[in-house]
């Protein structure tokens, strides 16, 4: 696995790098730039324009790559069944701001919606190649929970938490992209001892990938992935989690993602409550801009944060 998982990673690396500066032209030829929210920090508004979508590029490489290494298998196809099907929704999302000139897409319900068919499929992919399971595994204790019946209702809220929590995370250049490469370098330790090489190739191909892309995306960002690209990766997490019954393990290894999530959680609550703000902007991100910190050490501070959680949720799987 490891020789295989290194030519997915590198090849996967090669192709986005090569791609992406042909895509960023067409982009700017065909003007989709990023829409700013106007609530979000002043200083992002020079931001606007910038060419977006990007995940288009670096996702359909991992899947290919990863595809090309491996070849077909069951366990494979569910987790590219939810990493496409959230792609596929972050396009409609991405290509609504674009067309309406705004910074809000699909609307909420419509998400959901669609991760409700998509769990759905998921469910009976699993159940059609014999891959179902109930059980998932208790980090740190020696036991393992059999939800039954509300698993799939558990593989839901999976799915929309992660990959809402990945897409608040993508609100500076490279975050979501760094602390997603840190993430897949865990998942593909854990499916290594899971005994599952097609998804640790997976990991290595859209690690690499992601790699290539962030060549364009770290500061000063000249290609944004967009939420095809941030849903496409809370998608591929979630999926690989649950094929390998670590959704719980999720919460370790993507913990940049979780306290993102908490943080708006946190502010909206809080103001809703009690009128008054927790944070000088949410997500958390902002909040340190706000403070006075640059871009580029927020980034940096996460990505060191990511790589501590990432080595707990290792560690904590192999005890």
């Amino acid at each position: 696995m490891a020789y295989s998982a290194i030519i997915a990673l590198a090849g996967a690396f090669v192709v986005t790098a090569l791609f992406s500066p042909l895509f960023i032209k067409n982009m700017r030829r065909l003007q989709y730039g990023q829409q700013i929210r106007e609530d979000g920090p002043a200083n992002h508004s020079v931001k606007a324009g910038t060419p977006t979508m990007g995940g288009l590029v670096f996702i359909p490489v991992a899947i290919l790559a990863s595809i090309a290494v491996t070849g077909f298998s069951p366990v494979l196809y569910a987790v590219l069944l939810v990493t496409m099907g959230c792609a596929l929704i972050g396009f409609l999302d991405d290509y609504g701001k674009i067309a309406h000139g705004r910074s809000l897409g699909l609307k909420a319900r419509s998400k959901l919606g669609a991760i409700v068919i998509l769990t759905a499929l998921l469910v009976i992919a699993l159940h059609r190649f014999g891959l179902y399971s109930t059980v998932i595994h208790v980090p740190f204790l020696d036991f393992e929970i059999d939800l039954g019946f509300f698993h799939p209702v558990f593989i839901f809220l999976v799915i929309s938490a992660t990959s809402n929590s990945v897409n608040l995370t993508d609100g500076l250049d490279g975050l979501a992209a760094g602390t997603s490469i840190i993430g897949l370098g865990a998942f593909m330790a854990i499916a290594w001892q899971a005994g599952l090489p097609e998804v640790g190739i997976f990991c290595a191909a859209l690690a690499g990938s992601c790699l290539g892309f962030l060549l364009y995306n770290h500061y000063p960002a000249r290609l944004f992935m967009g939420d095809v690209g941030s849903l496409a990766l809370g998608g591929a997490f979630a999926a690989i989690a649950v094929v390998s019954g670590t959704e719980l393990f999720l919460i370790l290894v993507g913990g940049v993602f979780v306290v993102e999530a908490l943080s708006v959680i946190v502010q909206v609550a809080s103001f809703k409550l009690t009128g008054r703000r927790v944070l000088l902007m949410s997500p958390l991100h902002h909040h340190f801009e706000m403070k006075g910190w640059s871009e580029r050490k927020v980034v940096a501070v996460f990505w060191a944060a990511a790589a501590v959680f990432a080595l707990v949720g290792v560690l904590a799987y192999g005890r």
